[in-house]
């Protein structure tokens, strides 16, 4: 079993920066893939940043330019240094993680953590 733990969520005004990291541990054989998404009420969870074991980087259209994910493979941890933040962004977020040959499959997700961002 794989544990994804997240942190680093919390409250921040219009233009303000946080930082996301996820932490995994357990029975991690191989990682293909780790990243973030995230859920508003009433719509489907969506993918924000990911970064696959080769560094291929993808992010969604919406972050680019303000949102940088990055990882440390000794740590098996995952960060997402979000910036210039919109009340857009305003979720809950989690961690993903893809040990299979698909980075867009998502074998283990974290509990997730809230982002509020205030106008």
């Amino acid at each position: 079993q794989v544990q994804l733990v997240e942190s680093g969520g919390g409250l921040v005004q219009a233009g303000g920066s946080l930082r996301l990291s996820c932490a995994a541990s357990g029975s991690i054989f191989s990682i293909n893939a780790m990243g973030w998404y995230r859920q508003t009420p009433g719509k489907q969870r969506e993918l924000v940043a990911r970064i696959t074991s080769g560094d291929r980087i993808n992010y969604a259209d919406s972050v680019k330019g303000r949102f940088t994910i990055s990882r440390d493979n000794a740590k098996n941890t995952v960060y997402l240094q979000m910036n210039s933040l919109k009340p857009e962004d305003t979720a809950v977020y989690y961690c993903a993680l893809s040990s299979g040959l698909l980075a867009g499959v998502v074998d283990y997700w974290g509990q997730g953590t809230q982002v509020t961002v205030s106008s």
